[in-house]
């Protein structure tokens, strides 16, 4: 499948899928997040990917919404044309097998950050980014940050970003946990291919079941996802590859995982 607006490299086990619309800093018109949720679910499916990325370019990950787009909704079939597909595409990325990783260089902005959000390990390089800035022109987050921004960096945190719609650089989104890893400017997709490298070597049904289990769970109470991570243990032990894990452990070799 041909893009106009991301490209898509494999790098061994690594799927990565840039935004790449540089003369409009990366925003997400519909086209973009068409392409992105195009992407993503062909890396999902194939087996030898254990990992994707998604990340921009040395200047933005993305400035956020295509606002040219953004700015001829004016109904709710228009709403649903536009943030409900931007909806979707951040549900899929916390719905998929596989672990997605945002790499963040330059700026990470509103609907960039929303798409950041969904991933489930941000990278960011010094000099990276971040801001929520929909009250500078009236509105407010479209695609999820209202929800997912205060469970990472708690209700405080979250708010006064939202409220203050001012950028917070790179050593204050590690120090609040809005990126996992904060690497030299110019390293986070570096940083991103070595993590899916380990990744390579875990078994992909457990990467599966423990994204499955964080990202359900979190819609829970305490008991419930206690019940539901009890439910995926319980399954995962009659798998293949539980079973080469424990034989590989105890032969103290490499284990050959095949997903089964």
């Amino acid at each position: 499948m041909s893009y106009e607006n991301i490209l898509v490299e494999r790098d061994a086990a690594a799927a990565i899928i840039r935004i790449n619309r540089i003369e409009k800093r990366n925003s997400l018109s519909k086209a973009t997040i068409d392409e992105i949720d195009a992407a993503v679910r062909k890396a999902d499916a194939d087996p030898a990917v254990r990992g994707i990325v998604i990340t921009g370019d040395a200047r933005f990950f993305s400035s956020g919404a295509d606002l040219n787009e953004a700015l001829e909704v004016r109904s709710v079939a228009d709403g649903d044309a536009f943030f409900g597909r931007a909806n979707r595409l951040c549900e899929l990325l916390e719905s998929l097998s596989k672990p997605v990783i945002a790499a963040i260089e330059g700026f990470c902005i509103t609907g960039g950050l929303e798409l950041a959000l969904a991933c489930d390990i941000r990278i960011g390089g010094q000099g990276s980014s971040y801001a929520i800035t929909s009250a500078r022109i009236g509105t407010v987050a479209g695609f999820g940050g209202t929800q997912r921004l205060p469970r990472l960096v708690g209700p405080g945190n979250a708010c006064e970003m939202l409220f203050l719609a001012e950028p917070i650089d790179a050593e204050q989104a590690f120090r609040i946990g809005l990126i996992n890893r904060l690497v030299a400017k110019g390293e986070a997709l570096a940083e991103a291919r070595k993590l899916i490298a380990i990744f390579e070597k875990r078994g992909p049904i457990s990467l599966a079941f423990a994204k499955r289990a964080v990202h359900t769970g979190l819609q829970m109470d305490l008991r419930a996802g206690i019940a539901f991570e009890y439910s995926l243990v319980t399954a995962i032990y009659g798998t293949d590859d539980k079973r080469e894990g424990v034989s590989a452990f105890l032969e103290k070799r490499e284990a050959r995982f095949t997903g089964r």
